[in-house]
């Protein structure tokens, strides 16, 4: 439908949040109408007597209900057609070989390990992210929603997110064989355990550490507390690993000895993510050299926080191209049963 279409692009362009939420509720409140209420109202142009449907929703739903060309769609799509492979504003671009080269290590992805919904602090419902991964050709997607500690993110308590595993078992088997994977992006404590029940991250597909707090942590106090949570048989994917912010008001690295926290993640098979948020882009240049010398694999993860965000991916493949890392070192390239097979888990 022209109105998530819409909607996916403004949140893959970046859009403040508020704009491709004005366009999904308007697609369901069409939605919810029977075909020929929405031929009626299209007809008496009064498709913003539904609830949600204001004038510039209810234009777009009725161009294109009418079969006529939708100009905003179309101009969102051309828009999209130039967005830069780093998305980050005013950096250099990369070169045409390294594009090609992106765009290859892009088909071979298979899916993404790192996504939120509303459950947390996404915006949408689990239905809409798995429904915009399979129309990008993922094989899979992991569900990632916070833990406990991270309040501000609405994390989940160990009842919350049992009570989402077992609705993506439900829905996993009305996707199929679209894989949707149990998953969390788990808070790493100051002494670097697990925000989280040890028997409910034995339960998940994917576990994701990631630091959200105290990043200003001493280096060595925050090397111990990354090597704890890397040396735990149930971290799968160590996330945006220095939590900086790279666009807006910014946010400097976490310090820690990287050397030795990508040595231990090579060890213990964990795969170090290369995130995709423009507002990321972590690790940073010099940290994935390191990340390459030590032998990790890398996850290419967009940490999506909205439908559109899934198409991010581009991003991390142009930084794995540029830092020389093949499909075989990235997990995602894998199929979800090699993946699952290759985690500790």
């Amino acid at each position: 439908m022209a109105l998530r279409r819409v909607a996916f692009l403004l949140e893959r362009g970046r859009a403040t949040s508020y704009r491709p939420a004005a366009f999904r509720t308007a697609a369901r409140a069409v939605e919810a109408e029977s075909p020929a209420a929405v031929r009626d109202l299209v007809g008496r142009d009064a498709l913003t007597e539904l609830a949600g449907v204001g004038p510039r929703t209810a234009e777009v739903a009725a161009q294109a209900a009418r079969g006529e060309p939708v100009a905003y769609l179309e101009r969102l799509e051309a828009e999209a057609e130039t967005l830069p492979p780093s998305q980050v504003p005013g950096s250099p671009e990369p070169d045409e070989a390294t594009v090609a080269a992106a765009r290859a290590l892009r088909e071979r992805l298979r899916g993404d390990l790192h996504a939120h919904t509303e459950a947390s602090d996404g915006a949408t419902p689990v239905q809409e992210m798995v429904l915009a991964a399979l129309e990008l050709g993922h094989d899979y997607v992991a569900i990632t929603d916070h833990s406990p500690r991270l309040t501000v993110a609405r994390g989940l308590s160990p009842e919350r997110l049992r009570a989402q595993m077992a609705a993506l078992e439900a829905l996993g088997r009305a996707v199929a064989p679209f894989r949707v994977l149990r998953g969390i992006e788990v808070d790493v404590l100051d002494d670097g355990s697990l925000d989280q029940e040890p028997e409910l991250l034995d339960a998940l597909d994917v576990v994701v550490a990631s630091v959200h707090s105290k990043l200003r942590m001493d280096e060595r106090a925050m090397t111990r507390r990354m090597l704890t949570a890397v040396a735990d048989p149930r971290t799968d994917v160590l996330g945006h690993c220095t939590g900086r912010q790279v666009t807006g008001r910014g946010r400097p690295e976490s310090t820690f000895d990287a050397r030795a926290v990508f040595e231990a993640c090579a060890e213990h098979g964990v795969a170090v993510e290369i995130s995709c948020r423009p507002d990321r882009l972590d690790p940073p240049h010099a940290l994935l050299d390191v990340a390459v010398e030590a032998g990790c694999l890398f996850s290419i993860d967009t940490d999506a926080h909205a439908p559109g965000q899934l198409d991010w991916l581009m991003a991390g493949c142009v930084r794995a191209v540029q830092h020389g890392i093949g499909p075989e070192r990235v997990v995602t390239t894998r199929t979800a049963e090699d993946l699952l097979a290759g985690f500790r888990r």
